[in-house]
């Protein structure tokens, strides 16, 4: 939302007031600030008069994080929700006040905020407290508060019904500094330069609206904010004042965290520190999902179909999906199979599960229940659905004829609604498809808890949704094996995943923009991130699909699915189907790397994948420009092929990388042109790394990790170091770590290998005697 009219114009429909001076400056035992900050300077008693003033407050929070809460008149109620904050417990603080020269400095760990302590100045700074490098920083009218329309007398907000109030605060923008994260994002990686509002929509992935908002952000300058506002929010990137990023909110404070790092590694974690770490997926979601598509046509055969399709071109399928019409039209969703589709849904899974040992099932739900059914009448009859203010159940037309909205404020309705999940839970099925959520009423609208702001429900809906459905299915399968495949998100709903990324096109401009997407949630503080491969929306083209299922299959999670057509690879084409296999094959062979990765996000926060790429390299400035490739874990890189040439240019960082598929050797840091078939793409593994690999030939992501393992050694440069790697098993436990040490790689804490291992340095097999590779030299 932009206030001013460039430089020196104030919006002809808002009035705007900033905090001109720190007037006066009070210090809890807590070491918290109190800024009291007039709106005009006071040169007289006179000019304490008639004028608003600002109150901000400076809390040390945990070590290395500060909150700012600006407020202009403190008697306004703070409705809920609030996020739920340090959910897994707060970690500690040490925090000092001290007075200097420069002004009242308060420290929190390494970060430092400086108050000047000039007269008629308004200067806050934040700084790194052992070196002093600047932060950032609130500097001259950067904190204030604004009315629309603007009120041309005092007296006139007597009634505050005419008038909109809003909360801001600018801080600075240093010289070449790039932000990132907000959700998942389908613009720009770098939001720079863009107005962005955070309000969950139901857009696609190619406009500026998202699914999944998240209030917070990344700076290159080696911080993180957190925004703690469940409503919209609105912000103004370098793109109403160049130089600053503007934040506002309509209420009468506003209230952000400021989490300092400086690696931005470091960021994320202390990010989820305060929002909550991202669960712990089963390792069987980590395989192929295949699904019906949307509204194609599909029943009980059509599934058998599939599966027998895609077992005679051995192509393993982990996970089935069935899409809304599992259900009876215009009866979504009311939790029961199509008889005429599905005449036996429970006898079909027990039939299926035989056949193909392992398989899980899931099902599409959303939070919405069409008129038609009759487990509408049963929901409003019970006071489950979302009212309007006149009493009436909300409803429309929009999506489902006709439908209403569960009211997830209502314990009784959350309870009723586990227990119609658990219905499917009887039936066979072990995940959810927690589509929609993301178009939530806030106005004419009155939910059970009557406390909340309707304002911040419209985000919020998104959390209490899938956390709802989360907890449900870790009542029924455990806490580890509880798995979603989510659209809508806000701030922490990364502790209930996973997320995938929309409604994309079957173009290659989908695909890169859904890269985008992938790489803002991941530094948003999710995990893990899947793609409609090959796009949802229109029949992608067999150049587009075989692309796709490259990029699909080497994200953290890989589901094929559509909108109006089917995405098994002989409806492409026939020529799809080594490309699909070669890809799942992959996929099942890195499991011990990828599951490693993901218990190590579920402590750090950092994603599995899509991993931007300056998470593992900050120090290159190229790598924060990066929107086309990502890191898979640590040791990964991939850069999908937008082009049926196979054409792409990519970046290697500084080092010694290695093709995954033709072994050659380059070095970076520099740009590389290459073309790729089909069953290719730049797959480069970085010096230093030991990779742990299943068996060639393996088709499943269930199996023991450390049976029949291939270690693959890639040496570094001369003088860089090597880089140790955990071995998990399928549950996650860790069973020991592989490091090399002088000449020799050792297994540390494995208690002897499983099975026949085999290692291979540098494209070389080498001895092996006992627990270590003897002869190694590099």
């Amino acid at each position: 939302m932009r206030f001013r009219d460039g430089m020196w114009l104030t919006q002809p429909d808002f009035r705007v007031e900033f905090a001109e001076d720190v007037h006066k400056i009070d210090t809890s035992k807590d070491d918290a600030l109190s800024l009291l900050c007039p709106t005009r300077h006071i040169m007289a008693r006179g000019n304490t008069l008639n004028q608003p003033t600002i109150t901000i407050d400076v809390e040390p929070v945990v070590d290395d994080v500060i909150s700012i809460t600006a407020r202009h008149w403190k008697g306004a109620r703070d409705l809920g929700p609030h996020y739920p904050l340090f959910p897994d417990g707060k970690p500690g603080l040490k925090s000092s006040v001290t007075k200097t020269d420069a002004g009242t400095v308060l420290t929190a760990g390494k970060l430092a905020c400086t108050i000047s302590g000039a007269a008629n100045t308004f200067d806050i700074r934040f700084t790194d407290a052992v070196t002093g490098a600047a932060v950032t920083s609130l500097e001259g009218r950067s904190v204030g508060l604004a009315y629309n329309p603007p009120p041309g007398s005092p007296m006139q907000l007597q009634d505050m019904t005419k008038f909109s109030h809003y909360m801001f605060t600018q801080h600075n923008l240093g010289v070449g500094e790039s932000i990132f994260g907000l959700g998942e994002r389908f613009t720009p990686f770098n939001k720079v330069g863009q107005a962005v509002t955070l309000y969950n929509a139901d857009g696609g992935t190619s406009s500026e609206q998202a699914y999944k908002n998240v209030p917070f952000y990344l700076s290159s300058a080696g911080y993180g904010v957190f925004i703690d506002h469940p409503e919209p929010v609105e912000l103004e990137i370098g793109s109403e004042r160049t130089c600053r990023l503007q934040t506002s909110v309509k209420g009468q404070k506003i209230k952000w965290y400021l989490i300092y790092g400086p690696d931005p590694k470091e960021i994320l974690r202390k990010y989820t520190d305060l929002t909550g770490k991202p669960a712990k997926v089963p390792s069987w979601s980590y395989g192929l999902w295949l699904s019906t598509s949307f509204t194609t046509n599909y029943d009980e055969a059509t599934v058998g179909q599939f599966l027998d399709g895609m077992k005679e071109r051995e192509i393993p399928v982990h996970v089935f999906h069935y899409d809304c019409f599992w259900m009876r039209e215009f009866h979504w969703c009311d939790f029961v199979f199509s008889k005429e589709h599905f005449p036996d849904p429970k006898a079909m899974m027990s039939r299926l599960r035989t056949k193909y040992p392992g398989i899980k099932f899931c099902v599409w739900i959303n939070p919405y229940i069409g008129d038609a059914s009759p487990v509408f009448q049963e929901a409003a009859d019970k006071g489950f659905l979302v009212k309007r203010t006149n009493g009436d159940v909300w409803q429309w037309d929009l999506w489902q004829a006709g439908m209403g909205l569960v009211d997830f404020t209502n314990p009784a309705a959350c309870a009723w609604y586990t227990e119609k999940l658990e219905g499917l839970f009887d039936v066979g099925v072990d995940s959810l498809k927690t589509d929609f959520g993301e178009r939530i009423p806030d106005t004419d609208v009155r939910w059970f808890d009557q406390s909340v702001d309707l304002a911040k429900m419209h985000n919020y809906y998104a959390y209490i949704y899938n956390e709802v459905v989360f907890r449900a299915l870790q009542k029924r399968y455990g806490e580890d094996q509880a798995v979603l495949f989510s659209r809508s998100a806000t701030a922490g709903t990364q502790r209930f995943p996973l997320q995938w990324g929309g409604d994309c096109e079957s173009t290659y401009e989908a695909m890169a923009e859904s890269l985008r997407g992938g790489l803002s949630l991941g530094l948003s503080g999710f995990a893990y991130w899947s793609v409609d491969i090959g796009g949802f929306e229109g029949r992608p083209r067999h150049d587009v699909y075989k692309r796709w299922v490259a990029f699909g299959l080497l994200c953290s999670h890989s589901r094929l699915h559509g909108s109006n057509s089917y995405r098994v690879p002989w409806a492409i084409d026939e020529a799809s189907t080594p490309v699909l296999r070669t890809f799942v094959d992959l996929k099942c062979r890195l499991m011990p790397y990828i599951y490693a990765h993901s218990m190590a996000a579920t402590k750090t926060g950092v994603p599995v994948s899509l991993r931007a790429m300056f998470l593992e390299f900050p120090e290159d400035p190229t790598a924060w420009t990066l929107d086309r490739q990502y890191m898979f874990g640590d040791a990964l890189l991939i850069a999908p092929v937008f082009s049926e040439s196979g054409e792409v240019t990519f970046y290697l960082p500084e080092g010694r990388w290695t093709s995954w598929f033709g072994g050659e050797v380059k070095h970076g840091p520099r740009w590389v042109t290459e073309k790729h078939g089909f069953e290719s793409l730049p797959l480069y593994v970085r010096e230093g790394t030991v990779l742990v690999l299943g068996k060639e030939g393996e088709k499943r992501v269930v199996y023991d990790y450390e049976q029949d393992a291939e270690v693959r050694v890639y040496s570094p440069t001369r003088g860089r170091p090597w880089r140790s790697t955990l071995l998990v098993d399928c549950e996650g436990d860790v069973r020991g770590k592989l490091e090399v040490e002088g000449a020799t790689l050792k297994g540390l804490g494995l208690g002897g290998f499983n099975g026949k291992w085999s290692i291979v340095i540098d494209g070389m097999k080498a001895d092996m005697e006992g627990e270590t590779v003897t002869k190694f030299s590099w």
